[in-house]
């Protein structure tokens, strides 16, 4: 995932090379383009904040985040439909 902070507004770009980008709003500053991202991912998803975590990439634009409670299929439904 790549991730723009300091955005007009949240919105999922799209994919481009395999790899979804996504702007958020929030600064990166202390962690808020973090929590607004994942705050942003958990409404789009239909999920709770607690199921998504980022493993990798706290403090850079390109993340790996995990999504629990949804298969892959699911996944891509959802962020089509979105």
């Amino acid at each position: 995932m790549h991730v723009h902070p300091n955005a007009a507004r949240n919105e999922l770009v799209g994919f481009s090379e395999g790899v979804l980008r996504v702007r958020v709003a929030a600064p990166p500053v202390k962690g808020k383009a973090n929590k607004e991202l994942i705050a942003f991912l958990a409404r789009k998803l239909g999920l709770s904040k607690g199921d998504l975590t980022i493993l990798r990439g706290h403090t850079s634009r390109h993340k790996l985040i995990s999504i629990a409670g949804l298969t892959r299929e699911e996944l891509n439904q959802r962020l089509s439909s979105g």
